[in-house]
């Protein structure tokens, strides 16, 4: 037959006891080698920072000499041309100079066109009731326009003749560009091409 057991709280009787905790040595660290290739990192990054200037350097570095250390250094630059300095020059000083608050800031619209505007009457009313915060200026390069607006009569800049997909093009719109950069009040730019 079973006895009954009984069970009261409190009771040591019946709880087992948890061994303590285990002693642990601290953990042995090779500090030895933490220390090595933090100086080796520490020497490489400084060579690198200041690499050997002296022929006597690059020969205690390298058994072959500094030939070793240039084989990975980029290329020198190669020289400019006289039109590649000027260009330089030029924007270099088109971005230093401060940009000119203007009073009555207006859009440029540089039509580029080989003769009359095709829209010229859509123009007409696009520009209506907008005066004075636009300013327009043609390239024809075939023939003389004939204008029907107000708005684009004696706005028309002439050059050489220009041909379709030649560099003449790229002429012209330097042209118009340079005319519409004349006005300080020129603010935005659009070049439109027929």
């Amino acid at each position: 037959m079973k006895v009954a057991k009984e069970w009261r709280l409190g009771s040591m009787g019946d709880t087992k006891i948890l061994p303590g905790s285990r002693h642990r040595s601290p953990l042995k660290r090779p500090i030895w080698i933490i220390l090595m290739v933090s100086f080796v990192s520490l020497f490489l990054v400084c060579a690198y920072i200041y690499p050997p200037n002296s022929d006597v350097a690059c020969y205690v570095f390298s058994s072959r000499g500094c030939k070793v250390l240039t084989d990975w250094l980029p290329p020198p630059k190669r020289e400019l041309t006289d039109e590649e300095i000027i260009s330089r020059v030029v924007v270099r000083d088109i971005l230093d100079t401060p940009p000119v608050e203007s009073k009555n800031p207006k859009i440029a619209f540089m039509f580029l066109t080989p003769g009359s505007l095709p829209f010229e009457k859509l123009w007409d009313m696009f520009f209506r009731g907008n005066e004075g915060r636009f300013s327009v200026y043609i390239h024809a390069s075939k023939e003389k326009p004939v204008h029907v607006s107000p708005y684009f009569l004696n706005r028309e800049i002439h050059s050489s003749p220009v041909t379709w997909g030649a560099f003449s093009m790229v002429d012209a719109e330097r042209r118009l560009l340079a005319y519409a950069l004349k006005d300080p009040d020129n603010q935005h730019f659009v070049l439109l091409s027929d």
